[in-house]
């Protein structure tokens, strides 16, 4: 990925909690292409890993994603961050940040024949990879809906775009709204299986919308999700024992900590990407012990077997792990 130097031109407040951020290189020259559902990694001062954000766009034209004169951000500023958010709500006018990108780990399937009507559902900040997605269909005169839900319609971003955008495609769901209140099982019973879902939001709705999609027969390559967080301890959680099997080295990983974590900080070098149990980078092969799978990545069939294992994120049921690393 390209790493880029931009400037900070605009900065406004969507909501309470979300706050836009437009971005231009220096000189004004056009920025990389990216297309829609695609994030940067933007480099925070005084962290180790860099913060990904989805683009947004609204714009319909031909061509938008081709060579963009700016890059936009929505950023929701998190209660409990760990200074990602926080530094980029403390962003002003004139500010120059480092990004890498851009990079797409939800990317929209191409265009088929006969393809039925494209489901879009978004949460809170979701809304922001979903309305690029939202845009390019709108571009290519591809069939689509969009349902986008929030605690209540004071939390819900970019709505008058969205508007515009997409019309009566459009579809705004508030917690606190019994009338408008986001049903998503009804929703998938008046769907057909051969339509592709996107939903991007909390790791609740991704969880509801995977089970409820599988249970009514949906094919997994027409589900398709991006989460907004990474590895978050649970209730229960015990610490347990990892030996890494060609070194031999015996490391402990608390409640609170994952085994890419502890590895980290143990001096190893593991490989991995998303952090979030998405995209299958830290694979590790399970020697011994039983895994508690948490992430997104192996089918039901790899986690039954228990062989396989995504270290950002899953943990153990048994006391100890061997693993092939």
């Amino acid at each position: 990925m390209a790493e880029l130097e931009l400037t900070v031109t605009a900065a406004s407040a969507e909501t309470a909690l979300i706050r836009t951020l437009h971005l231009r290189a220096s000189g004004g020259t056009s920025l990389p292409p990216f297309s829609p559902g695609a994030h940067l990694q933007v480099s925070v001062p005084g962290l180790a890993d860099p913060r990904c954000y989805s683009l947004v766009t609204f714009d319909a034209t031909p061509g938008a994603f081709e060579a963009p004169a700016e890059y936009r951000l929505g950023v929701r500023l998190e209660a409990d961050s760990s200074g990602g958010s926080r530094y980029m709500h403390g962003l002003v006018v004139g500010d120059r940040i480092t990004v890498k990108g851009p990079k797409n780990d939800f990317p929209l399937h191409p265009a088929s024949p006969g393809e039925g009507e494209i489901v879009l559902i978004a949460g809170g900040i979701g809304i922001t990879p979903i309305a690029a997605m939202a845009a390019a269909l709108q571009s290519a005169n591809r069939p689509y809906m969009l349902h986008y839900s929030g605690r209540s319609a004071d939390q819900l971003a970019f709505v008058d775009a969205l508007r515009t955008l997409a019309g009566d495609r459009l579809h705004l769901h508030a917690d606190d709204d019994a009338a408008t209140r986001f049903d998503l099982g009804a929703l998938l019973d008046r769907l057909s299986p051969t339509q592709h879902l996107y939903v991007c939001g909390p790791k609740g709705m991704i969880d509801a919308l995977i089970e409820g999609a599988k249970a009514r027969g949906w094919p997994t390559d027409r589900v398709h999700f991006e989460l907004f967080a990474s590895a978050a301890p649970q209730a229960g959680d015990q610490p347990f024992e990892v030996e890494l099997a060609q070194s031999g080295k015996v490391l402990t990983v608390p409640a609170d900590k994952t085994i890419l974590e502890v590895m980290e900080a143990e001096g190893c070098d593991p490989m991995y990407d998303c952090k979030r149990g998405e995209c299958g980078v830290c694979t590790a092969t399970v020697i011994e012990g039983e895994p508690d799978h948490r992430d997104y990545f192996l089918s039901d069939a790899e986690k039954a077997g228990g062989k396989l294992i995504q270290i950002c994120i899953s943990r153990a049921k048994s006391a100890r792990l061997v693993l092939d690393l």
